[in-house]
């Protein structure tokens, strides 16, 4: 390969795996972590490749200048920071890695649904401070319950593995996938999903068809009183509403990994000022968070970095 045509930009922090792999296919690699975007654009011309996580939106203006750009690769499931269908019209191939950090997602939804459904969080705060309550923080087995899951991908599935060993029902739907019921799960439409489900869990990908997909009117079509998990996208959904079922007690309680008031990157929340509905969401003992950290652990950092550099050097030999 020409120095022209075998550099690759990393634009967000990666596990190091990455790097060593694509210097070992014989790729130049080079660390744009620290430049904003206006210097990004100013170099991208330079290069066959970006890595990306959520830090920077790989938009129209950066692909433009990106006039030898075979790939966008992120390292991660989200595909919202990168306009992959201006990409594509581009003949720019974008990759992501969902398998890196599956059971990474698997494990904590299905973690916090256990602290959830037993109190954990408000009884290790009310010993510590003195008290003693437990019929008060009786709790409530996973055991026979019907656990329905939105959006069948790596995440969903992964989650349905879990849960394998509790006992409980689970049922699956996916607008965009079919004939995927198994030993883990039951395909089923969405109209049995409001009827049966006890515990509601989201593993959809962030979408002008997602954003909001939970709200009022989503709510009111569920039959039983629910605990609700999302480990998704923060938009899919609107705080406002849930917290207004909350207070009703139409929602038992809630598993929040993602809040819709994140910044883009994931990073911190939002600097605006918080909504009413966010303070009382997380005044509220019935509610459950977590830093966007569901996909964080020691394995899939490595698991992330490794899938993706893999997908994306098959690719290149394959032109």
């Amino acid at each position: 390969m020409s120095d022209k045509k075998n550099k690759i930009l990393f634009i967000d922090s990666v596990h190091s795996c990455m790097k060593e792999m694509f210097e070992a296919a014989g790729y130049s690699c080079d660390d744009g972590t620290k430049k904003n975007k206006e210097e990004i654009i100013s170099i991208v011309e330079n290069y066959i490749g970006l890595i990306v996580r959520s830090r920077i939106t790989i938009d129209k203006e950066i692909i433009d200048k990106a006039t030898d750009l075979k790939f966008i690769g992120r390292v991660g499931a989200g595909m919202e920071s990168i306009d992959v269908e201006y990409a594509e019209k581009k003949r720019i191939r974008c990759f992501n890695s969902p398998e890196g950090n599956r059971d990474a997602v698997g494990e904590h939804a299905l973690g916090m649904l256990i602290a959830l459904m037993n109190n954990f969080l408000r009884a290790d705060k009310q010993v510590r401070t003195g008290e003693w309550k437990r019929e008060e923080n009786r709790g409530v087995e996973i055991k026979g319950k019907t656990i329905g899951i939105i959006g069948y991908g790596n995440m969903g599935s992964a989650f349905a593995r879990k849960l394998k060993g509790f006992e409980a029902n689970v049922i699956a739907y996916d607008k965009y996938k079919f004939n995927y019921s198994d030993e883990f799960v039951k395909e089923v439409s969405l109209n049995e999903i409001f009827e049966k489900s006890d515990i509601l869990s989201f593993h959809v990908p962030l979408t002008d068809e997602t954003h909001y997909m939970f709200n009022e009117s989503f709510i009111k079509k569920i039959k039983k009183n629910f605990w609700l998990i999302n480990t998704s996208r923060g938009p899919v959904v609107k705080t406002e509403d849930l917290f207004a079922a909350l207070k009703t007690g139409k929602i038992k309680g809630a598993a929040l990994d993602v809040v819709e008031y994140e910044e883009t990157s994931f990073e911190t929340l939002a600097t605006k000022e918080l909504p009413n509905a966010w303070k009382n969401i997380i005044n509220s003992d019935k509610v459950i968070l977590s830093p966007h950290i569901a996909g964080w652990t020691e394995e899939s950092k490595i698991k992330l970095a490794k899938v993706l550099a893999e997908k994306i050097i098959a690719y290149m030999k394959s032109l």
